[in-house]
């Protein structure tokens, strides 16, 4: 479909023109239809030249008037498989809507609608052909946190591209494309989500075990967890919001737990204490004092010697000495 230069094959069948920029990205704004002609959005034939599915579209239902924002992707080729009648979908103003060019939906809107199309290629927005089902089957809520962002971003941008001078008018369809995938992706992962309902149960202790492993990598963070489990950093602080903890905060935890084990045990007594919280992952043993001391109530020293004033044992993980008062777990926020 969406081409970055020459005509597309894209057919609006209401009034207005398709502006493409050079980055693939095709926009169109439109009035709702009045009277007899009702709003279409623009859709494109299979490349293959099959036929979409038999059956009504999915039917958009515009709730009120106002504007609403549409992002039109091309969606897997072949033969379609069977689909249950779709359920009509009411939208309110703001919304942001994902649909298949190869099988738009009907739009039921009143007089007074605006229109505001974004055409743009699949594989730009980051989508497997699997993927665009999932996206196209409930909208963007404006309330939501990237909607509420990209919704008046968005429609600033239809309406100020066109008329904007070539390095502007670049730069902002660049930073529209990078949005859009952003908000596909995060759309994407909800969805996948809402269709497993114990993800949480099942992905907490996963996350656990990975930091558990990787507690010694200094480099492991929020971050390159997520991207190793496959969700948004913003998904993973919310499964540890949950739980009652950050995710930095627990990684903290663990790792100072780790020294403190370490700093009471024969197998490591002439390892020096800047060389334990580097193994645990601490960059700067000042910093690693300072949250030792926050947590336990006293330096590394101060634990070290109070522990072999104590008597060690000979094992690696036994034979620790009696911690003093105020120096066991760590401290509410350490």
């Amino acid at each position: 479909m969406m081409r970055t230069t020459g005509p597309s094959t894209v057919t609006p069948s209401t009034a207005g023109r398709v502006r493409w920029t050079p980055t693939g990205l095709g926009i169109l704004t439109m009035e709702s239809g009045t009277g007899t002609r009702p709003a279409r959005l623009p859709r494109e034939g299979r490349p293959d030249g099959r036929p979409g599915p038999a059956g009504h579209p999915r039917r958009l239902i515009a709730r009120a008037g106002g504007e609403y924002l549409f992002v039109g992707v091309p969606g897997g080729s072949g033969t379609p498989p069977a689909r249950e009648p779709a359920a009509d979908v009411l939208l309110g103003p703001g919304d942001i809507c994902f649909y298949d060019v190869y099988e738009p939906p009907r739009l039921d809107f009143p007089g007074g609608c605006r229109l505001k199309v974004f055409l743009l290629a699949r594989e730009l927005l980051g989508l497997a052909r699997s993927d665009v089902p999932r996206v196209t089957s409930v909208p963007v809520a404006p309330t939501s946190g990237l909607g509420a962002l990209l919704s008046p971003f968005l429609s600033d941008v239809a309406d100020t591209l066109g008329a904007s001078r070539p390095p502007v008018g670049e730069m902002l369809a660049r930073n529209a494309v990078n949005l859009l995938a952003t908000l596909a992706t995060e759309h994407l992962a909800e969805q996948v989500r809402s269709e497993e309902p114990d993800t949480r149960a099942v992905l907490v202790p996963d996350i656990l075990d990975y930091i558990d492993r990787y507690l010694t990598d200094a480099d492991l963070s929020p971050e390159t967890i997520a991207r190793a489990h496959h969700i948004s950093v913003r998904y993973l602080h919310k499964l540890f919001e949950d739980q009652g903890t950050t995710v930095a905060r627990l990684i903290r935890r663990r790792r100072l737990a780790e020294c403190r084990s370490a700093l009471t045990l024969r197998s490591w007594e002439n390892v020096t204490i800047a060389a334990i919280a580097g193994h645990w992952g601490f960059a700067s043993p000042t910093h690693f004092s300072r949250v030792f001391r926050a947590a336990y109530g006293m330096s590394p020293r101060e634990w070290r010697d109070f522990a072999a004033r104590g008597g060690r044992g000979t094992g690696d993980r036994t034979g620790q000495a009696e911690a003093p008062p105020g120096a066991g777990e760590p401290r509410p926020g350490g």
